[in-house]
């Protein structure tokens, strides 16, 4: 299944795996000479810098991995709530709906897969969506798509 982004979400990937490859090279550095200083057994320094090479390199294989089968998401312009839809409440909120990858829900992005984006893909302006939290049902109605 095709992990699905914004060409702007796209980019910052991007730019993150550029930034992670550089830091790469830093930390190799850093390794080599906490090995140059002898006994690995009790040298915390290695050890610190082994594991921050392993995130390094974790990080970089699920960027890597997400960037191999992306689905560019068009940006807003329907008439119907889609991937890519910027889309105001009648609360007041506004969310632009995106693929789980890119979800940043402090940032007025929403995956698909949540409840609310899951309730609200289909819809038109004036539609009402319905979706549960934890504890109720929350109505919300469509003031405008983007």
């Amino acid at each position: 299944m095709a992990n699905s982004l914004t060409l702007h979400g796209k980019k910052k990937l991007e730019n993150r795996l550029q930034e992670l490859l550089a830091e790469r090279d830093d930390i190799v550095a850093r390794v080599v000479d906490a090995r140059a200083q002898g006994d690995l057994s009790e040298n915390a320094e290695y050890d610190n810098a082994r594991e921050e090479q392993e995130q390094n390199q974790a990080s970089i294989d699920e960027i890597e991995a997400i960037l191999a089968d992306v689905e560019i998401i068009p940006e807003g312009g329907a008439d119907i709530v889609a991937l890519g839809s910027s889309v105001t409440l009648n609360n007041g909120s506004t969310y632009k709906i995106v693929g789980p990858v890119e979800a940043a829900p402090l940032d007025g992005k929403i995956s698909n897969e949540s409840p609310l984006g899951q309730a609200l893909i289909g819809k038109k302006v004036g539609d009402k969506a319905e979706y549960k939290t934890n504890s109720k049902s929350v109505a919300v109605k469509i003031k405008a798509i983007s």
